[in-house]
């Protein structure tokens, strides 16, 4: 009696991969079409968008000379400087006291990652009767220094708790076992381990600041408009050609932020990795 042939080793897979590839690229052009259609039609030479009369820098040089866009510009720089630094620091230290086990560890935790998941209309309410009803802060950068620092703080929990979670603790052990303290072992082992992750929460928390435009709107005072608010209250009186130009840098800056952030964490990650493989003995 003959022995049953052996099946093929491979499944079929029939059209899924093309139909998959075919979704995915539906999504694609779903989620930056609409960016690429603003990035053409902000070097309209026409004024109006719906029209299109050539390729030109126009409004661009119009935005250089505009000194309400100077100012929201520099406004939101350094709003977002600032807050990226203090949410940083802020959170890194927070991750690290989240690493250990403590009671009600669960409610904090729970409490930080509160403001990933309440909806900013919400959030602006509550910073609004926090910031300047409770604590009295007027409007403009310092309300709005809080309310940013305050939604931030949880993306760059998140990212380092992460990094943290994956750390190797035979790594800290061995430096103990070599006499290193508690500071020294944070500050020559585990700090430089996480230093990718912090980056990319402080690139995450620099955007999310300058791209914010729903909290802002509640907290900005006289004098104290960030760039995002001041295109949101332009483009409600109209679409401009300025309004589109202006649209196209800010996505293009924010971009290029969080791709440096990621370029940079990969970079670091790779280098830790190459230098962990030639320092472990052959």
């Amino acid at each position: 009696m003959s022995a049953p042939s052996a099946r093929p080793a491979h499944r079929r897979t029939g059209r899924w991969p093309w139909r998959l590839g075919l979704a995915a690229a539906a999504v694609y052009v779903f989620l930056y079409a609409p960016i690429l259609w603003l990035a053409l039609v902000s070097f309209n030479d026409s004024r109006t968008v719906s029209t299109f009369t050539g390729f030109s820098l126009r409004w661009y040089g119009e935005l250089v000379r505009d000194e309400r866009v100077l100012s929201a510009l520099l406004l939101s720089l350094r709003l977002a400087a600032v807050s990226a630094v203090l949410a940083t620091v802020i959170g890194t230290l927070a991750a690290f006291g989240l690493r250990r086990a403590f009671r009600g560890r669960g409610l904090w935790t729970t409490l930080l990652a509160l403001p990933l998941v309440v909806p900013e209309v919400v959030l602006g309410v509550s910073l609004l009767a926090f910031c300047v009803v409770l604590l009295g802060v007027p409007f403009g950068f310092g309300a709005l220094l809080l309310a940013h620092v305050t939604f931030s703080l949880s993306y760059v929990v998140v990212v380092v708790r992460a990094r943290l979670a994956g750390l190797d603790p035979r790594v800290e052990e061995a430096a103990a076992d070599l006499g290193a303290g508690p500071f020294t072992r944070w500050r020559t082992v585990t700090l430089p381990l996480i230093a990718p992750a912090i980056g990319a929460g402080g690139a995450f928390a620099f955007v999310l600041s300058f791209d914010d435009v729903v909290t802002s709107g509640y907290l900005t005072g006289v004098g104290s408009t960030t760039l995002p608010v001041f295109v949101y209250g332009q483009a409600r009186r109209g679409v401009s050609p300025e309004i589109v130009a202006l649209s196209t840098a800010m996505v293009t800056a924010s971009a290029v932020v969080l791709l440096i952030g990621v370029g940079v964490t990969v970079w670091r990650a790779r280098r830790a990795g190459a230098a962990s493989v030639l320092g472990s003995p052959s």
